[in-house]
């Protein structure tokens, strides 16, 4: 695509390697921020309005402003980048791994020389072998070209939580740590990683750097849904649509363009259902809202979020009991159990959802599950607890039928039929609460 700049120039050519990258103009964005003022660059970021791509949505240009600057803080400076990529439906940082590696380093690069940073750690999911070893072999390549300029950069593996998507976790992790969220504050610009200033984006976010700094941040503010929803993003399209992927598209595309012109429509001519526009945290949307735009304030507007960029179509086989079961057993167990209401909360949700689906609950359980999702809902330390309970609390507002039908029918209503059957991991009801009643 003509507005591509994360993915720009992968197809047909190999840019995990050096001199193909270097070829089409690699790392000419790196020479031009390192002869910048620090300062400068951090204001070409500002100007760019990139706000982060992992899921927050917070612009990059002010978070890379809350850095200390050069002799206010004792401590060195820290550039954490978050390659753990592990919101379901989510996919986009491990294509950009995989196929623009250089990107990311060069983006890395760039981001140390905004903060006055020597020290740079990629912390990638550690299921992601494959991207791994190639990000390994582009950093040695980067760095037998002498292009780190004394960066030092470390390549660190987790271990598969979850939990090590949020900031203060990951950083815990990184320190030999049990991955578990801190208090904030302080935030991890003046605390972070070893107790010292620390900047946190995600892949997607880094690799945009490159084109902003080489283009211009005005040039980036050009693309997308205005002021607020600047530049392209790569949007991670699955479920059940003909041809899912990823598609790099300008900021405002609809949920509509997206999934129809691009991904083919639904699968096998069935109906749509639901969508869920920002991965497995937040509401679901309704057919109704197809043509939303894919903005931030679009989205949030429509009752839901942007999120990482994961669209899910969602086609009329499915229910919608099943669907929140699977996602509250999941954040039930990524749970790392620091918050009660999380701690808690989630296996309430696992408990109810599963009387509901299996046709021994009461309607007075579905207001409870509601209130077990209030519960939660910003009374956590991080926010796994509302990702768990705002799609939950979503599938209730905007299926409610069909959650009474499995009530008053005594059973799922799609007698096995639901495409989510298969995929339904057996409850194990020793670990939950032994009985779910509605208090007198």
């Amino acid at each position: 695509m003509a507005d591509e700049i994360v993915l720009a120039g992968a197809e047909g050519r190999d840019l995990t390697k050096l001199s193909e990258f270097r070829a089409g103009g690699g790392y000419a964005a790196l020479a031009k921020a390192r002869g910048l003022e620090p300062a400068a660059v951090i204001e070409e970021l500002v100007a760019s309005n990139l706000r982060g791509r992992g899921g927050a949505g917070f612009p990059m240009g002010r978070k890379a402003g809350f850095i200390p600057k050069p002799g206010t803080n004792p401590n060195p400076t820290y550039l954490a980048v978050n390659a753990d990529e592990s919101e379901p439906g989510t996919f986009k940082d491990r294509e950009i791994m995989r196929r623009v590696p250089h990107r990311l380093i060069e983006g890395c690069l760039i981001t140390a020389h905004a903060i006055v940073s020597r020290h740079v750690f990629i912390y990638i999911r550690g299921e992601y072998l494959e991207e791994f070893e190639i990000l390994r072999a582009a950093l040695d390549e980067a760095r037998g070209a002498e292009l780190l300029g004394g960066v030092t950069v470390v390549l660190h593996r987790g271990a598969g939580a979850y939990i090590c998507g949020e900031e203060t976790a990951l950083l815990e992790s990184l320190e030999g740590q049990r991955g578990q969220p801190r208090s904030k504050p302080p935030f991890p610009a003046v605390s972070g990683l070893y107790a010292s200033p620390t900047l946190i984006n995600n892949v997607e976010t880094i690799a945009s750097v490159p084109a902003i700094v080489e283009r211009g941040g005005a040039w980036f503010a050009t693309i997308g849904a205005g002021p607020a929803s600047t530049g392209t993003r790569v949007f991670c399209l699955s479920g059940n649509v003909v041809r899912g992927g990823n598609y790099e598209l300008p900021m405002g595309a609809t949920i509509r363009e997206l999934v129809y012109d691009h991904g083919g429509g639904i699968a096998d001519g069935r109906e749509l259902k639901a969508i869920i526009p920002g991965g497995s945290s937040f509401p679901v949307l309704t057919p109704d809202q197809i043509d939303t735009p894919l903005d931030f304030d679009s989205v949030a507007e429509a009752g839901s979020a942007l999120g990482s960029g994961v669209v899910i179509a969602i086609d009329d086989r499915c229910c919608m009991v099943q669907l929140g079961l699977r996602v509250a057993q999941f954040y039930m167990h990524e749970s790392c159990g620091k918050c009660t209401p999380c701690r808690e909360g989630t296996r309430w949700m696992v408990a109810l959802l599963d009387k509901i689906e299996d046709g021994r609950a009461t309607h007075g359980e579905l207001d409870l599950l509601l209130d077990v999702c209030d519960r939660i809902l910003g009374k956590c330390l991080c926010p796994l607890g509302d990702a768990a309970a705002m799609p939950v609390a979503s599938y209730v507002d905007s299926f409610r039928d069909e959650f009474r039908e499995h009530v008053d029918a005594g059973s799922c209503p799609f007698g096995g039929s639901s495409s989510l059957d298969r995929l339904l991991a057996p409850v194990d009801q020793h670990s939950l609460h032994p009985t779910v009643e509605v208090p007198a």
